[in-house]
């Protein structure tokens, strides 16, 4: 009888090509099984094709990650962003997916995680956060192990762990029955995956520094992307002076017709508050009751009882339309051409 194979990858981050590459290698076949320890997605260059694959072969599983929980809990950096981008329409379908996600797999051999595990727990009273990898379970274990010392120094279990998430260089690293074989692929180090049983090593050589690259690329269509029209704009100052540090010229076109369009929101406020004042007044020739009963008609009412009153201010449109798709929408209703916005 045929021993089944798995075959445990680590760290991929997007890096199709070399996950491709390396199942040539392997040899592997339809009755092995492809497990991934997590992190199939961000920084590489292709991390659709890598969800695609995952999703779509039989006997594959993956792991969930710190980078797929990002994706899952909403909490966004610069790598999420461009996969966001990336999926478009599939990311709703990609987030239910990851949310499934399993922490841990065991085989007869190995017990696989994607980041760590407490040596003086059992497996099913591992923290999530822990397996995964993320911030919490990252803090958690440095105030668990002293400092300089790390989970795997301490671990005595008789079964293997392997693991991934910290880059260990560009060969494995074996320490106290732990397998650590995030080889830093996306970074131009190495794609890595252990056969059990066996426990043989297998491994490419990245085509480049995927990460470094894509963080270039990916700038222009990942701002293009933001919801700024419903930023509040002192929201989009603050990100503005914080994006001052670029240099490249496409993003620097961007962001000065970005910062042009904001000018050009600020001095629309007068003229529709110039707007209103006439609206009131003309309201207020047919007598008071006629006012109350036409201004209540409209959806910008509030401002003109304000005018009525004389108390309607411009920090008053500041305060209520704080962004642009509020003042692009009462330009609308008062008859004022919109400023275009995100600028096309």
């Amino acid at each position: 009888m045929k021993t089944m194979r798995h075959f445990i990858i680590g760290d991929i981050h997007g890096c199709f090509d070399e996950l491709m590459m390396l199942i040539q290698q392997m040899g592997l076949t339809d009755e092995d099984v492809l497990i991934s320890l997590g992190d199939i997605i961000d920084r590489g260059n292709k991390s659709k094709e890598v969800y695609h694959f995952f999703r779509n072969r039989p006997g594959s599983l993956v792991l969930a990650g710190n980078h797929e929980r990002k994706h899952v809990n909403g909490v966004l950096n610069y790598a999420q962003e461009i996969v966001k981008v990336q999926l478009g329409a599939e990311y709703p379908d990609f987030l239910s997916w990851a949310g499934q996600l399993g922490y841990y797999y065991e085989t007869p051999e190995a017990i696989i995680v994607h980041a760590a595990l407490e040596h003086d727990l059992q497996l099913n009273e591992q923290r999530e956060d822990v397996l995964s990898g993320s911030t919490a379970g990252e803090r958690h274990l440095e105030k668990k192990y002293p400092e300089g010392t790390y989970w795997t120094d301490y671990y005595t279990g008789e079964k293997p762990v392997i693991y991934g998430h910290h880059v260990v260089g560009d060969q494995p690293v074996i320490r106290n029955n732990t397998y650590g074989i995030d080889t830093g692929c996306c970074h131009g180090g190495y794609l890595t995956a252990i056969e059990l049983p066996g426990f043989i090593v297998h491994q490419v050589k990245s085509r480049g520094d995927y990460w470094k690259s894509q963080q270039q690329e990916w700038q222009v269509p990942v701002l293009a992307a933001k919801d700024w029209a419903n930023m509040e704009c002192t929201a989009i100052r603050k990100q503005l002076e914080k994006l001052a540090y670029i240099e490249q010229p496409a993003v620097r076109e961007f962001l000065g017709r970005l910062e042009n369009s904001l000018r050009q929101l600020e001095v629309l406020l007068p003229v529709l508050k110039n707007k209103l004042d006439n609206f009131a007044q003309a309201l207020l020739e047919n007598g008071a009751e006629a006012f109350s009963r036409e201004a209540n008609s409209y959806p910008f009412k509030t401002f003109l009882f304000k005018s009525r009153n004389n108390n309607l201010r411009l920090e008053d449109l500041q305060k209520s339309l704080g962004t642009p798709a509020k003042i692009n929408q009462l330009a609308s209703e008062l008859g004022v051409t919109p400023v275009p916005f995100p600028p096309q």
